[in-house]
């Protein structure tokens, strides 16, 4: 996809299927710059940046086993601290964690504080979904935009 990886400062000494995630290619050793120190914290704590040059194109925060509030709490923290900023947020998680995932984010501080409300910005991607769709693109994955989470995520707004 041509885009450039950030790792979350904390993670970067974790592993995946015994790769380091430092190994990841095309990995940024540093953020862009154009941000003041507050956002700079909140964004370097983010799971996974995709970056494009020094433009941000999507932010992911991975709910594995961690609490999901934090990881909607970081990316609330970023629009709330550049209301213009115009990216794409994930929240990626194992299937039988959606409904906490939905419950989290339609909380009032998520869905009345924020002009765009987190629901409307934020998408869900399950495991299984991004497993089968990169299975399905492995061969041409470099060829592939990024927008083609929008085919595999799903919305979190209540109904």
């Amino acid at each position: 996809m041509g885009l450039d990886v950030w790792v979350a400062r904390n993670d970067r000494g974790k592993s995946y299927q015994g790769m380091s995630f430092e190994a990841i290619p095309r990995l940024r050793q540093s953020l862009p710059t154009q941000f003041d120190d507050a956002t700079n914290k909140t964004i370097e704590l983010i799971d996974v940046l995709w970056l494009r040059g020094n433009a941000i194109v999507a932010a992911f925060e991975i709910e594995h086993s961690t609490s999901v509030y934090s990881g909607l709490l970081r990316l609330s923290d970023l629009i709330s601290m550049q209301p213009n900023l115009n990216i794409r947020l994930y929240i990626v998680a194992p299937d039988d964690r959606e409904d906490k995932v939905f419950r989290e984010v339609n909380r009032p501080t998520f869905t009345r504080s924020l002009k765009p409300p987190l629901t409307e910005i934020c998408q869900f991607i399950p495991y299984s979904a991004l497993r089968a769709k990169l299975e399905k693109i492995k061969d041409v994955l470099p060829y592939v935009r990024p927008d083609f989470l929008d085919t595999i995520s799903e919305s979190l707004e209540a109904s």
